[in-house]
């Protein structure tokens, strides 16, 4: 049964309300009462006498003990490594590596306790119910509603049924006219299980046509509809690092020349052969690469040393390939990027010395080509990053020992614990799905992206590289990345390296709207640091975040103190904007910038024809390029599966609860937290008004122009369904 509110009247000082929101167990299950408190909040040190065991035991049953398999009504949070993404009983080729302890760090997960494999001891056999506390599942209205449901219909129903319709796995598109065809007369759906269900809950996706076929058809994305060749052109290649679907990636070029970091004796030499020469023959105005370094005009993308350790492993899957990667831009003075070159590496391999060359912007019809294959490769490479790292890595994944950690040791009347109840809803629940069927061994990810099934390993070897919860900030990350310096005088106490950074410009108003209204509550709880150090439950929970939930990187120096209020704003600003901010810009544009996949390609299936090229293969590419491209693309099948996901995950339910929107019953109990949460929501309102201004502004080039998609990813609020805007309080899709 599930409890929502319990409201007691006739009491001498007034009506007492419990906001309960939880699923109550029968009897039969479990004999434990439950107990339930009011809305009030108090710290430890002020929980009135009569709720101190009440409060300890609750969270002593939260824990449990570590033992058994966990069932399907139990709301115990604890903690296991990434040891179930593999099947090997099912089949050894199936088989990986657990994600979690000093070969792969990794963040935690919420144990399941399910047996062991009988193949491979150290993972966990899967099964049909994935457990997740039973307060974390999806909602009785959560459930008939798009967000839940289709996920589980586009993996469990859709996809099959494409298989099906597509025979050949491994088919390209043969014209780009194929392409259009998605979204004209889609593919006939041969019938299958669930085919009702989808109708109903994929009507964007699945027609009846006069013949009573079933047909999928896809909409297509608003970038096409405004400028159906905009995945053409170098400057929209370049525009969406700062506004597209992975505008977090772009560094900027401090040290000349580009070196590698990676051993030599293995990888091969580290110069790059992007080379001053080149760069200096494409930057106008600027004698030398010094100059255009120290007036910080140039800039990248920088996947070699991350991707080219996995090339020789990934070139031994069949179906697709990868290379390290640098791709190099230019600001120009107008305030836009113009790409100057990539540059692709494998290294030694198959008794093969290194190889690497650089791409350029050309005015011949041989380098036009070469070029646009190049992107195609970088495209692929930002996309599996995006995917793996930027999206799952950095939100999703990271988050969860967050809120394992919350629930196990604050209170539910602890005001910190209601505070981020809302910014933690349903992510448990989605990324156990996504451990289902997304990111599983053989799953979407694997099968649609070029690292296949490395990909979920080298988002941990990212996490091991990369991931400092002090950077996760975004004005810390900005700086970080050479995007911004700090400077006391400018909006947000931050100057944009590139002034016109949507991502950034849009991303510092709604991190100050956040920043303010956590210090607001922080400080009516916390008047002094004397009452943060004191208080054992918050102490154990950012000890437990720290040295359990994110295990491997417990003895970093990095990670904050917790010692005064300013501590404490720090780590919940920073969770909040990774739960809501941060996701929303890398997740409701999926199918925008990549819906039509030409754009943003997820595996590049083809090496590049000047790469130990064959007289014969040299001579079909001359005679036909566009072949070339379109066999690098992805397949009939991987294309229209990740298509399909990406329309889902892009998806705003109907009860989506958007940041700032509602107020918790808990906050309206205090008249100073109600008054500035309404102070809070008044911000956001103005917030929707600035980015409008700016999409309308034609001096903004990185947001506004002909055929340009406005950069609308973090305005607060929005409608259901595929709108490239709205920012939900948490991870819930």
């Amino acid at each position: 049964m599930f409890l929502k509110d319990i409201v007691l009247d006739g009491l001498p000082y007034g009506s007492v309300h419990l906001s309960c929101n939880s699923w109550v167990h029968s009897k039969y299950d479990n004999p434990e009462k439950r107990v339930f408190f009011t809305n009030k909040s108090y710290l430890p040190s002020q929980t009135p006498n009569g709720l101190v065991r009440l409060r300890e035991e609750e969270l002593v049953t939260l824990r449990g003990n570590g033992q058994g398999e966990r069932k399907f009504f139990e709301r115990i949070y604890d903690y296991d490594v990434y040891n179930d993404l593999g099947e090997p009983d099912k089949n050894l080729r199936l088989e990986r590596p657990v994600l979690g302890g000093i070969e792969f760090p990794y963040p935690r997960r919420c144990r399941t306790g399910r047996p062991q494999c009988e193949t491979d001891s150290l993972s966990e056999k899967r099964s049909n119910k994935w457990y997740v506390p039973r307060d974390e599942a999806f909602s009785e209205v959560k459930q008939l509603t798009f967000s839940a449901k289709t996920v589980y219909s586009v993996m469990h129903a859709l996809v099959p049924s494409l298989e099906t319709a597509m025979a050949d796995n491994d088919h390209g598109f043969a014209y780009f006219t194929a392409i259009d065809s998605l979204f004209n007369e889609g593919i006939n759906l041969p019938p299958f299980k669930e085919q009702g269900i989808l109708k109903t809950l994929l009507p964007r996706l699945v027609n009846v046509v006069a013949s009573g076929d079933d047909v999928l058809r896809f909409v297509p994305p608003e970038t096409m509809n405004r400028d159906k060749f905009f995945w053409f052109r170098d400057e929209e290649f370049a525009r969406q690092t700062l506004a597209g679907l992975n505008p977090c990636s772009l560094k900027l070029v401090t040290k000349w020349p580009l070196k590698s970091e990676l051993d030599p004796e293995i990888y091969g030499p580290p110069e790059s052969a992007i080379t001053k020469e080149i760069i200096e023959q494409e930057i106008r105005g600027f004698p030398t690469v010094q100059e255009a370094i120290r007036e910080k005009k140039l800039f990248i993308l920088d996947y070699h040393d991350l991707f080219l350790p996995y090339v020789s492993k990934v070139r031994k899957i069949e179906g697709t390939t990868l290379y390290g990667s640098r791709t190099l831009f230019f600001l120009t003075r107008e305030g836009t990027l113009r790409p100057l070159a990539i540059e692709l590496t494998r290294p030694p391999m198959d008794g093969k010395p290194q190889w690497k060359q650089v791409f350029q912007p050309s005015w011949n019809a041989t380098g036009v080509w070469l070029w646009r294959l190049a992107k195609a490769h970088v495209l692929a490479h930002d996309s599996g990053y995006h995917q793996l790292v930027s999206h799952w890595l950095r939100t999703h994944c990271v988050t969860e020992p967050y809120i394992i950690a919350t629930s196990r040791q604050l209170s539910v009347m602890h005001p910190i614990y209601r505070f981020l109840h809302p910014h933690f809803r349903y992510t448990m629940e989605i990324n156990a799905l996504a451990r289902e069927s997304l990111i599983n061994a053989g799953g979407i990810i694997e099968s649609s992206f070029s690292p296949g099934k490395y990909s979920l390993e080298l988002s941990a070897v990212a996490y091991g590289k990369e991931w400092r919860f002090d950077q996760e900030a975004l004005p810390a990350d900005l700086i970080r990345r050479g995007m911004a310096v700090e400077d006391p005088t400018a909006p947000h106490g931050l100057k944009l390296t590139i002034e016109d950074y949507p991502f950034a410009n849009d991303g510092l108003l709604m991190w100050d709207a956040i920043k303010q209204w956590v210090t607001d509550y922080v400080n009516h709880y916390y008047p002094d640091s004397s009452l943060v150090q004191t208080d054992g439950e918050l102490q154990a929970w950012w000890t437990e975040i720290k040295t359990v939930g994110h295990a491997d990187k417990k003895d970093e120096p990095w990670w904050p103190e917790l010692n005064t209020p300013e501590d404490l704003i720090g780590i919940i600003t920073t969770m909040v904007w990774v739960t809501s901010g941060h996701h929303a810009a890398v997740n409701f544009g999926q199918y925008v910038y990549a819906g039509y996949f030409p754009n943003r390609p997820t595996i590049a299936r083809t090496n590049m024809p000047t790469e130990d090229p064959s007289p014969e293969f040299w001579k079909s590419f001359l005679k036909k390029p566009e072949v070339a491209l379109l066999r690098c693309f992805p397949s009939q099948i991987q294309a229209t599966r990740i298509m399909a996901v990406l329309d889902i995950l892009s998806n705003h339910s109907p009860d989506e609860e958007y940041i700032g929107e509602k107020m918790e019953a808990a906050w309206a109990e205090e008249p100073v937290i109600k008054a500035a949460f309404e102070r809070f929501k008044g911000r956001l309102l103005v917030i929707e008004g600035i980015i409008d201004d700016r999409n309308a502004n034609s001096e903004l080039k990185n947001r506004n122009g002909a055929g340009v998609v406005p950069y609308e990813l973090l305005k607060p609020f929005s409608q259901p369904g595929v709108t490239g805007m709205g920012v939900p309080y948490s991870i819930s899709i």
